[in-house]
């Protein structure tokens, strides 16, 4: 790989989306459920051996579909991002050379090398979500670093966010224009509100929320402060 390449980051909606898992192991039954839980339409799984128990839960989960079989080029066809967790080196690099050959987003988990993307550490408090990566060079730290930012970011991001989701729409139909929406969005990150939402203190959180929004939202922040926790 070469030391000087920087990968570009970025967060892929799967809605939609074919998706192909090649190997059901323990890493690849963690990648199936990350995949089945964004909301990609199919997981296509394949390994020649039978998952065993620990698959059930996955065959479960909407879209995922196995097959006991080994792969075949035609398996690629359709299919927006593929992974693959086998110790099979050679297959590895047929599936990578396959896929760079037919535009298709790969990653061999654990061999940066022959991948066209790689897949991040993450950190996820409801819809935030944190992503770290190393460039492929320390996958160990990567995940260390995520641990302590899990230290870093409490209760109250999570809660933060959604109430952020809640106000967008309401500040937008406003009409102030996006100057003066940012503003106001501004303001409310740099508040206090944080901190009451971790501490819990929902009348902290409305003090905040009526000192910093239009006079028009204010009907509004019992609503919006409803079912936070």
């Amino acid at each position: 790989m070469n030391p000087r390449m920087r990968y570009y980051p970025i967060f892929v909606n799967l809605a939609g989306k074919k998706c192909l898992v090649v190997g059901a192991g323990q890493v690849g039954r963690r990648k199936i459920a990350t995949l089945a839980s964004c909301g990609a339409h199919e997981v296509l799984v394949l390994d020649v051996a039978d998952p065993g128990p620990e698959f059930e839960a996955l065959g479960g989960l909407p879209g995922v579909r196995f097959e006991r079989r080994a792969f075949a080029p035609d398996d690629l066809e359709g299919r927006m991002l593929v992974i693959a967790s086998t110790s099979d080196e050679e297959l590895n690099w047929t599936i990578s050379r396959l896929c760079a050959a037919k535009g298709v987003l790969c990653n061999i988990v654990d061999q940066p090398e022959k991948c066209g993307f790689i897949v991040p550490a993450i950190l996820s408090q409801g819809d935030l979500t944190v992503a770290v990566s190393t460039g492929g060079a320390s996958p160990a730290l990567a995940r260390r670093i995520r641990q302590d930012l899990g230290d870093f970011f409490g209760s109250g991001y999570g809660a933060l966010l959604i109430l952020m989701s809640r106000l967008r729409p309401h500040i937008i139909g406003l009409g102030q224009g996006t100057e003066a929406n940012s503003a106001i969005f501004r303001r409310l990150v740099n508040s206090s509100l944080l901190e009451a939402l971790e501490k819990k203190d929902l009348p902290a959180a409305k003090a905040v929320l009526l000192a910093e929004l239009p006079a028009e939202l204010h009907p509004l922040t019992d609503e919006l402060l409803d079912g936070l926790y």
